[in-house]
């Protein structure tokens, strides 16, 4: 490294955690325990007993204070406990109200300063009973009746079992590093790139893993089963993308052969929304016991190895068996959810109707225009319109989102879109957005307002006037 190459990585070092706490969309309505700090880094150490369903660990918190202040709010949900938190060598008082846990500090963090403290914990956390869409740690086995464990808590956030800054605004700019001791028998995986594996010599084994881009905190989750891997290399906008895919040992001859799809998925999505958002972290494929969730750089997949979802059509149309409906749809979320984030609970379209509308782009792009027109049609047909799509928790936030997103394709053209999505993921890459932001960057970007459109799709009930049947129309 020479002179000039030193001082811009001293430079870098000094101003990105200032950098990154300009960048951060926060909501109007972030109470003032949340809102005085951005936060940095998590340090997870985790060990979980399959014979007690519980968990033990330590979630170090490091985090820059952009207001001077001194109460501090962490998330941790019953029946899970922390036990004490550390500052300095020395204790924290807090008190708990519900599933949140105020901090007093002994004085002032300073706007400016960085600090960390460490939280321990333990508990027996929420079994997930319908995972992924109920909650919890998931105690299951294998076919062969061995342990199997992993998580699902996008709904209830990691709070379920970690000491946290639940939002979704905040995300630990730097990462996280997590740490999950488990029997030496079985294997641990998590999100981004194993650093190292120890033998504790007492029967058990601690694996390392490391991100380096920000992360959601519904998608930190761990991996535990008797799996084996197998890597390749893709060729990939930025250059070598290192993929790896884990199952579980009596699926690895199955899965190498099915999951081929996923160099074809990789070149759609990078050719409609440019590059793989986390090159630097890897893309990963973890066989999971729960159908599927975008687990950032650690894809849950249950899809049993097989075409559709579990074998069965969604679309109404013959392309829905025509790919792994949980590889293509979860692994888009890399771009919409995982890289590009909605900042509020209340917009979910942007994790979910983007990523629906992929199901598309990927559907045209294998088998041309045609077949991509007819899927959009057939996932269309599942709109309830019964709910506003901002603010709700309807289905429609897949479905309507994804429709408004074709109608706009429809409007500006292919090329048009394409360039426009390239731009939109790269300049809210590792970032969290709100529908405002996106409506003014297509604006922009179009030089057209589509804002009729937006209230149209999202903050209404009502059906696009060109959708409507005639009366005069058949029914």
């Amino acid at each position: 490294m020479n002179l000039r190459q030193a001082i811009v990585t001293f430079l870098f070092i000094i101003f990105s955690t200032q950098l990154f706490a300009q960048a951060e969309t926060v909501p109007a309505n972030v109470i003032p325990a949340y809102k005085w700090w951005n936060l940095l880094h998590y340090t997870i150490d985790i060990t979980p007993d399959y014979k007690t369903r519980s968990i033990s660990g330590t979630n170090s918190i490091e985090f820059t204070a952009l207001q001077t202040s001194k109460i501090m709010r962490i998330d941790l949900q019953a029946p899970m406990i922390i036990t004490n938190i550390a500052w300095k060598n020395s204790l924290l008082t807090f008190k708990k109200e519900k599933n949140a846990y105020i901090i007093t500090f002994p004085e002032n963090i300073i706007k400016g300063k960085t600090e960390t403290i460490i939280v321990s914990f333990k508990g027996h956390p929420q079994v997930a009973h319908k995972p992924p869409f109920g909650s919890g740690w998931i105690w299951a086995t294998d076919k062969k009746g061995r342990p199997w464990i992993s998580v699902a808590c996008e709904g209830s956030g990691a709070s379920i079992w970690l000491p946290c800054k639940q939002v979704l605004y905040d995300e630990p700019d730097h990462g996280i590093t997590f740490g999950i001791t488990v029997p030496d028998t079985l294997i641990a995986i998590a999100n981004g790139r194993l650093q190292w594996k120890i033998n504790n010599n007492n029967g058990t084994s601690t694996y390392k893993w490391n991100v380096t881009a920000p992360i959601n905190n519904y998608n930190i989750i761990p991996y535990i089963g008797k799996y084996v891997t197998w890597h390749k290399d893709y060729a990939g906008i930025k250059g070598k993308l290192d993929c790896d895919y884990w199952v579980l040992d009596y699926s690895l001859h199955k899965a190498q052969k099915h999951l081929n799809q996923a160099d074809t998925m990789l070149r759609c999505f990078e050719y409609w929304m440019g590059p793989y958002p986390f090159y630097e972290d890897s893309y990963k494929l973890v066989e999971a016991p729960m159908p599927g969730m975008e687990h950032q750089s650690a894809v849950a997949y249950g899809n049993g190895f097989e075409n559709g979802y579990s074998g069965k059509n969604l679309s109404g149309t013959v392309w829905g068996l025509k790919w792994d409906f949980i590889l293509i749809h979860e692994s888009g979320h890399e771009w919409f959810g995982n890289s590009v984030t909605a900042a509020n609970d209340g917009e979910s379209w942007i994790h979910e109707g983007f990523t629906k509308y992929l199901e598309v782009l990927y559907t045209d792009y294998v088998f041309g225009k045609k077949a991509g027109n007819e899927y959009a049609a057939g996932i269309a047909k599942r709109i309830k319109n019964d709910a506003p799509v901002i603010g709700s928790g309807s289905s429609d936030a897949y479905y309507k989102g994804s429709a408004m997103l074709h109608m706009i394709r429809q409007i500006i053209g292919d090329t048009a879109f394409r360039n426009w999505l390239h731009s939109l993921t790269a300049e809210f890459s590792h970032h969290t957005i709100t529908t405002q932001q996106i409506l003014a960057h297509l604006n922009s970007y179009t030089k057209k307002d589509f804002t009729s459109i937006f209230n149209q799709y999202l903050r209404t009930t009502q059906m696009p006037a060109a959708l409507v049947p005639s009366r005069h129309s058949p029914q």
